[in-house]
């Protein structure tokens, strides 16, 4: 297999190649019947996006993916974008692009490696058991050159791996580091042995929100599978806009997504609903991966108090140790997730300039952001709501 030739070919979309042959190199660890270990990469996921037109012509986002092959057999894949802006993507460009337009140069269209809109760490490099390290510089060598051939600005590959970010450093890419903040299941057996790891008063204020968000009204429900019904999404699609109206101007995922979401992506979804007068008012869409609950949208027609941190943090938490998952990953941002449980977490992408000069002043940027990050880490970890070792304290 070493000396064998390896093709890279670019599709224009994931109705171009299988299910079967791009999950191979995305969850292999799926084929057990179980769960991928997210499921943004897969087939099903991808194709949801590109189906309901999220993606694809007019959006900024033109799928350009990649394919490895070995004679007959593929081994490895990456989703790839032609990039005509850079929203969506929460590890932001803005200011390296107004640099490099304001030297004359023009940033747009670049390569962009990615799940669309979703700031969730996974693999980018996808590839079949064994193949890690030779697909893993075949899709390097593959972008790169398309880059190249394209005269196109940069390649960036966002939230990917901590070790495909220290392989890909070895390969010369740039290495980014950014933050968010994850919840880690300690083998909590409920929620109550949770609180028992806080400071004495995050615990009392915990408890304080839940109750606060308990009396809404009405009640909550997290539902998945089958449970969910096609109306819920007509609820969701309300608070999906309403959130994203605020945040982005306009909503990312059109509502055909959702539509394909209850028929391909339903058992993937847990979906937390605030229920009042036997109407959703309320909600929170998770997505399911083998060891992770991912946080992604919430939204709402009423407002109460807590009910945000209850649907997104909370709930999402009670999930987590209900089926044995070790972490929840609540999205982009929000450093006011330190005094619910979750904590800072490192966040890595890996990037290619094509201009010397300009991949010379990103890379000593990148030298000092990665030193701030690491301070910031430290400090935020500081002030963490979990008990100090050795420190007795009273209810």
């Amino acid at each position: 297999m070493a000396d064998a030739t390896i093709e890279i070919r670019m599709i224009g979309g994931m109705a171009e190649i299988a299910a079967e042959e791009w999950d191979s190199c995305a969850c292999p660890e799926a084929e057990d019947g179980g769960r991928p270990l997210d499921p943004f990469t897969t087939h099903r996921f991808l194709s949801a996006l590109e189906q309901s037109g999220s993606v694809g012509p007019g959006t900024g986002w033109e799928p350009h993916h990649l394919v490895a092959r070995v004679q007959d057999r593929t081994i490895a894949v990456m989703p790839l974008y032609a990039k005509m802006h850079s929203q969506g993507e929460y590890i932001f460009d803005h200011s390296w692009a107004h640099a490099f337009e304001r030297a004359g140069g023009d940033y747009y269209p670049k390569l962009q490696s990615a799940v669309p809109f979703t700031p969730a760490t996974g693999r980018r490099f996808l590839t079949v058991p064994g193949m890690e390290q030779t697909g893993m510089s075949a899709l390097t060598q593959g972008a790169v050159q398309v880059a190249t051939d394209n005269n196109l600005s940069s390649l960036h590959v966002t939230f990917c791996t901590g070790a495909e970010a220290e392989a890909g450093e070895e390969m010369g890419l740039l290495h980014r580091t950014s933050q968010q903040f994850h919840w880690i299941n300690r083998d909590y057996p409920d929620f109550d042995a949770f609180l028992a790891d806080l400071s004495s008063r995050k615990r009392k204020n915990i408890r304080k929100e839940r109750r606060t968000a308990q009396e809404f009204g009405g009640e909550i429900r997290m539902l998945s599978g089958d449970a969910i019904e096609p109306e819920h999404w007509d609820y969701f699609w309300r608070f999906y806009q309403d959130t994203g109206s605020r945040k982005w101007g306009s909503p990312y995922l059109t509502r055909r997504f959702f539509d394909i979401a209850q028929e391909v992506l339903r058992d993937d979804i847990a979906l937390a609903l605030a229920f009042r007068n036997g109407e959703p008012v309320a909600g929170a869409l998770n997505f399911i991966g083998r060891e992770t609950l991912f946080g992604r949208y919430w939204g709402c027609t009423e407002h109460h108090p807590c009910l945000h941190f209850e649907l997104c943090y909370y709930q999402a938490i009670d999930y987590a140790i209900a089926h044995g998952l070790a972490r929840v990953e609540a999205g982009a941002q929000g450093e006011h997730k330190l005094a619910r449980g979750y904590m800072p977490a490192t966040i890595h992408s890996l990037h290619w300039i094509a201009d010397p000069g300009f991949r010379h002043a990103v890379e000593e940027y990148l030298v000092a952001e990665r030193r701030a990050v690491e301070e910031d880490t430290e400090i935020l970890t500081s002030f963490g709501p979990f008990r100090k070792p050795q420190v007795e304290e009273q209810e």
